[in-house]
């Protein structure tokens, strides 16, 4: 796609998203006052999360972003299902069973509500947890500063996270998605760098990656190096599993598992990433651009990347205007 389609679809979307997504102030520091340790309290179970499995802390980052591309950031992915509403986002597709992540928020929610009854939204643990999860995830390379302020939303639907780009998405398809929360190229470019932690079930790419071709003549998907497609195929199943069938997972990032870095766009580059979605980085001059400035900047990536998620983190968010849009939540799972 030519540039000035990637500028005019960035624009169109923008122009028809700003009225929906017009956002409540936050403050940096927001509950210095009403409840002065919760964000120690928190970074506390999500260090605790870390320490038991790493992966929870690329859960906690990707439910972030789950999270505000559907009907901002209001932990309505937290949502369980009840009778009056069987069919939440957690059930959706892209979120059931791969997100994870839950039972972290839970504790640091519980924490929360023996020191401070009724004052931190989960909306706002959800994002302390992502920044969190980051800075350890990272060594303390990716470090920044979240305001805070948001409520929590009271409707979750299954059928909004259909919207959410998935694995086998193209670059149209991510910029669009991108452009319409009021997030950018290099948003996107950027925040894909989070493909470099956590692991992904083979039924999220063997469809449209390793099907390129028959067993019996091995070559990969054209944006796959050969020596990657071999390894997957010994470790994933020919075809997308039945129900009951085990669906096996590996690492996005064998190189540097479990650290949040730049090396991510080094595998881009060298057609060492799993999903359609990450390769589809290249199809475009200046997101192509992009990656290979990330790969060879890690302190600019790592700058960016914050920059980014402060952003991220402030789409669609409900504040306390009174206008029964949302609530503090006792339990992050129900709505009072």
């Amino acid at each position: 796609m030519a540039a000035n389609k990637l500028a005019i679809l960035i624009s169109l979307a923008l122009l028809s998203s700003l009225a929906a997504f017009h956002c409540h102030a936050l403050q940096v520091g927001y509950y210095r006052d009403t409840c002065p340790n919760a964000e120690t309290l928190v970074r506390a179970h999500i260090k605790k999360a870390l320490r038991s499995d790493p992966g929870n802390g690329a859960g906690l980052i990707r439910m972030l972003f789950h999270d505000c591309f559907v009907n901002g950031c209001d932990a309505s992915v937290l949502l369980d299902p009840t009778q009056t509403n069987p069919r939440p986002e957690k059930l959706g597709a892209p979120n059931n069973p791969s997100l994870r992540g839950y039972e972290a928020i839970d504790a640091a929610k519980s924490a929360l509500e023996l020191a401070c009854p009724g004052v931190v939204s989960c909306a706002d643990v959800v994002a302390f947890a992502a920044r969190d999860a980051s800075y350890l995830l990272s060594h303390g390379r990716v470090s920044f500063l979240v305001p805070a302020g948001r409520l929590d939303g009271r409707v979750s639907r299954e059928n909004d996270t259909q919207f959410l780009p998935g694995p086998s998405s193209n670059l149209t398809t991510l910029v669009g998605s991108f452009a319409a929360m009021g997030m950018s190229v290099e948003d996107l470019v950027v925040l894909s760098g989070a493909h470099s932690i956590g692991r992904s079930h083979c039924s999220s790419f063997v469809q449209d990656r390793l099907n390129a071709s028959s067993s019996s003549s091995p070559a990969p998907a054209a944006d796959m190096s050969a020596p990657l497609a071999s390894f997957l195929r010994r470790r994933c199943p020919a075809s997308v599993p039945v129900a009951g069938v085990k669906d096996p997972t590996v690492a996005q990032d064998v190189v540097t598992r479990d650290v949040l870095d730049n090396q991510f766009y080094r595998n881009v580059l060298a057609r060492r990433v799993l999903f359609a979605s990450d390769a589809a980085l290249l199809e475009e001059v200046d997101a192509g651009r992009m990656v290979r400035a990330n790969a060879r900047f890690p302190a600019s990536w790592e700058r960016k990347f914050a920059r980014a998620m402060v952003k991220m983190a402030a789409i669609g968010v409900k504040g306390p205007q009174g206008d029964g849009r949302g609530e503090v939540r006792r339990n992050c799972r129900l709505v009072n």
